[in-house]
Formats: C-alpha cells, structure tokens, sequence
C-alpha cells in the first residue's frame, strides 16, 4: 500500500511540473498564432478631476516608465514575473498590470494589443516588439527616451544582462525591429 501511495505521490508531481512547465511563457521559445481570446483591459483608473485626455496619458506614461524601470538591474528569468527574475513580455505585464491594464503574457499577442503606428511618430510610453529568431515576434520592451532619429531608447528583459535600457537604433535591434504600438490609456 505504501509503495502505491509513493507511486501516485510520484505520479502527482510529475504531472503537476508538467502542467507548470507547459503553462510558462517567455520571450526566447517561439510560437504560432492562436485563436483563443485574450484576456480582456481592465479600464485605466480614472483621475478625481477632469483632465485633459493629454495630461492623463502622459502621466500614465510617467508611472509606466517609474514602474518599469523599478525593475532595472533584475535578472531574465525564461518565464519569469517577478524581482527574482523576469522576461520582456513579464515586464510589460507587470507594468501595465500596476496601471490596471491586463496586457496577455506573451510578446507576439501584446504587439496587437493596443494600435500600431508608424515609426517617426514614436514617443515615451510606446511599446516596441522585435523578432530577434524565428519569424514571429518574440521581444518587447517599452520606450523610455526619443533623443532623436538615431537614438531612441527602451527598457526591455535582456536574455543576458537582465532588465535594462538600450538604443533600439542600433545596428542589432534596428535590424530586427518588427512593430511599434502605442498604449491607449485614454478612451
């Protein structure tokens, strides 16, 4: 009898990290488009007072970027969603999650989230998405500073030196830069 209650102890761990491991998402495994529905966008809070729609969004933004950036210097974690470690899609649930905005978990379904717009209209706060293997998107981070043509940075989950901001104009990302979108904060 022991032995059989060992062996379904056994059984049950076993199934139970396979659940966990299938149910894990991350930026670097790639994947093909689904059908299934995404998690519907709780509404942003709304100030006390009227503000313009303007004001609202930037300071949307501004917390964005705060929230983002709090997690600088963590390292990437395939799947990860938290301090002790994190991916590019984790980071931008994270932060918007903190805003009241439920973004889905992975980067090719958070790339047709909000609407896409066209390059030379980039600004704080837009999400940036990347195909750095494969076809598909598989990377994002958010843009943290347009300095100018050549220089617009963004703060994503590196695969090797963790959360951090870099130029998305350099030669690297540059060439695998697939979409910008920008977050609708006010309706």
């Amino acid at each position: 009898m022991l032995s059989y209650v060992l062996n379904s102890r056994n059984n049950l761990i076993f199934v139970c990290s396979i659940i966990t491991l299938l149910s894990v998402s991350s930026c670097e495994v790639l994947r093909t488009k689904s059908n299934a529905s995404v998690s519907p966008r709780a509404s942003a809070p709304s100030p006390r007072t009227k503000a313009k729609p303007e004001a609202v969004a930037s300071t949307h933004v501004k917390n964005l970027l705060k929230i983002a950036r709090s997690y600088t210097g963590v390292p990437y974690l395939s799947g990860g969603n938290d301090e002790n470690g994190i991916d590019c899609s984790g980071l931008l649930c994270n932060s918007f999650k903190e805003l009241g905005i439920l973004l889905p978990r992975v980067s090719w379904q958070q790339s047709e989230f909000f609407p896409a717009i066209d390059m030379p209209n980039i600004q704080k706060g837009d999400l940036v998405f990347f195909v750095t293997t494969g076809k598909n998107i598989n990377h994002a981070g958010i843009v943290t500073e347009v300095k100018g043509e050549d220089e617009v940075l963004f703060i994503h989950a590196s695969s090797s030196k963790g959360v951090r901001e870099d130029n998305m104009m350099n030669a690297y990302w540059k060439a695998r830069f697939a979409r910008v979108c920008r977050p609708d904060f006010v309706k």
